[in-house]
This record gives C-alpha cells, sequence and structure tokens, in this order.
C-alpha cells in the first residue's frame, strides 16, 4: 500500500512539473485603447511598416511581413521571412496557414483589421497625427509585449536626445515650408498634418499657417511658394517613396523657388521620403529624417 502510495505521489509530481504554465498577459496602448495580450507572442505577422521599423529595431523576430517593405534599412528581411499579401490586401490564406498567435496592422492596413481578426488577434498600431509622440508610445508598448522594455527604454532615450540635439540646431533658423511633390504637383503641409511633428516637436516656426491639414495637404502653386518666400524648404518626394523615379528636384527646378530665401541660401532640404512618408513613426524613420534634419541646420 505504501509502494502504491509513493508511485502515485511520483505520478502526481510529474503532471504538476509537466503542467503549461499560462501565459501572463500585458496591458498596451493601441490606436484603438488599451489591449491586453499575452506575453511575448510567438509568432507574429505584421503588415504595417512603421510597426515593422521599430520591431526590427528592437530585435523582435518576425513570422509575416507584406511583400514591399520601401525602406532600404529593412531590405534584409526580404525573402527571409514569408509573404502575407499587401499592406492594403493582405493574404488571408496565407495567414491563416501560419496560424499566428497575434497580427499587427496598422496604417494602410488599418481598413483590414476586421478580416484578419477573423484568423486571429489583431491590434492596430496606426500612427498617424502625434507622430513622435504615437511613436514613443508603440515602442513602450512593444517592449513591454515582448518582454524587451530594457531595450525600448534606450531607444526612447536615444530619439529623445536626438531630437534636443536637432531642435537646439534649428534653433533661430528660420521659417520652413514642408513641401511634397507627386511628379509635377506639389503640396503644402502644416500644423495638424502628418508631417507637422517638424514643426511641433523641432520648434520650426511655419512659413505659412493655417495649412488644410488633411492627409493630401494643401494643393499649392510655385507662385504661393515665391510669396511665402520661407527660409527652409523640406522636401518630400511622394513619387520616390512609393518607388517610382525621384522627381522632386527636377519639379522645384524654376525661377519661382529658385528665387525664394531657401533658394537663394541652398536651404532646400530633400528628406529620404521613404521612412517618412511610408514608415513615419517607426524608431529608425524618425531617427533618418532627424539625422538628415541636423546635418542640414549644422552645414
Amino acid at each position: 500500500m505504501l509502494h502504491q502510495f509513493r508511485r502515485l505521489a511520483a505520478v502526481l509530481a510529474l503532471s504538476v512539473v509537466a503542467a503549461p504554465v499560462l501565459a501572463e498577459d500585458v496591458t498596451i496602448a493601441t490606436a484603438k485603447g488599451e489591449v491586453s495580450l499575452p506575453l511575448s507572442p510567438a509568432t507574429v505577422a505584421v503588415l504595417d511598416i512603421a510597426a515593422i521599423d521599430t520591431l526590427t529595431a528592437l530585435g523582435v523576430t518576425l513570422a509575416g511581413v507584406p511583400d514591399k517593405l520601401y525602406v532600404p534599412y529593412l531590405a534584409d528581411l526580404a525573402g527571409k521571412v514569408p509573404v502575407m499579401g499587401t499592406l492594403f490586401e493582405p493574404d488571408l490564406e496565407a495567414l491563416a496557414a501560419l496560424s499566428p498567435d497575434l497580427i499587427i496592422a496598422g496604417g494602410r492596413s488599418s481598413t483590414q483589421i476586421e478580416p484578419l481578426s477573423q484568423v486571429a488577434t489583431t491590434i492596430d498600431m496606426t500612427i498617424w497625427e502625434d507622430v513622435v509622440g504615437q511613436g514613443r508610445d508603440r515602442i513602450t508598448a512593444y517592449g513591454a509585449l515582448f518582454a524587451k522594455a530594457e531595450k525600448a527604454a534606450e531607444l526612447n532615450a536615444t530619439l529623445d536626445a536626438k531630437i534636443t540635439e536637432v531642435k537646439a540646431a534649428a534653433s533661430g533658423k528660420g521659417r520652413a515650408l514642408i513641401l511634397m511633390s507627386n511628379g509635377p504637383k506639389i503640396s503644402a503641409y502644416g500644423k495638424g498634418s502628418r508631417f507637422a511633428w517638424l514643426h511641433d516637436t523641432l520648434g520650426i516656426p511655419e512659413a505659412h499657417q493655417n495649412l488644410n491639414p488633411e492627409t493630401h495637404g494643401d494643393a499649392v502653386s510655385f507662385e504661393f511658394v515665391a510669396e511665402v518666400n520661407p527660409d527652409w524648404i523640406i522636401v518630400v518626394d511622394r513619387s520616390a517613396a512609393i518607388g517610382e523615379p525621384a522627381l522632386a528636384s527636377e519639379t522645384l527646378d524654376n525661377p519661382l523657388v529658385a528665387g525664394t530665401a531657401a533658394g537663394q541660401k541652398g536651404q532646400i532640404v530633400y528628406l529620404s521620403s521613404t521612412p517618412i512618408y511610408i514608415a513615419g513613426g517607426g524608431y529608425t524613420s524618425m531617427m533618418t529624417t532627424l539625422d538628415e534634419l541636423l546635418a542640414a541646420f549644422t552645414k
């Protein structure tokens, strides 16, 4: 009888050791509010370039990405991580076969949240108007979710230090007009727009106030640019951002632009467009733009 009892106790002890440990939940901020998720999801598909940007900077391994990653610093992922469709049309069959623990969507893929949620738990991590604030929040959220809080704090500290450096370099250097070129057309962006952080966070004064904050900005003419006469023109080339031939320098090569203070002083800054236009709010995206502005303001 004692022998049987000992055998039963041994079996029970083994079963306790072998029992699965319930995953700890963590609450993070998303574009739709706070969400509780299991800590450190193992298989993650990401359909947002800004999210891929930041997760890669944190050292998170991804199990699925869109067909195009656009920004050159993510090129190493191409061909190594399975493709899950496009930003606008996720491949639901491929996702179902992957059976992810979590799908991260945002920005251009945010319209697909509902069908994606039928495949697996999906969160919306869109970054829009408050690019730097939301970018910081996403770094913190991903750090908590993937047990990389220390690395996340390090990235945020590096980002804040760079912002401080650029803000100091830009101080007193004059007013700026942000232009996006789209082939032969140009639009201006100011406060409240997707590029507003260049004014709000960096303290760069607007050359013209009350611009339309809508997605596509204010369609403007070269006469408008000449009349505003900005000290700086900061250019985002949409054609280059989406993989077409870069045309911004040709578009802005005219006497009206050349006659502005920016043109006369050589203060027309052509940003690397893909990071700010496609991956806006991603850690490396923001650092890339900040480094380019720092170089312009300290030349």
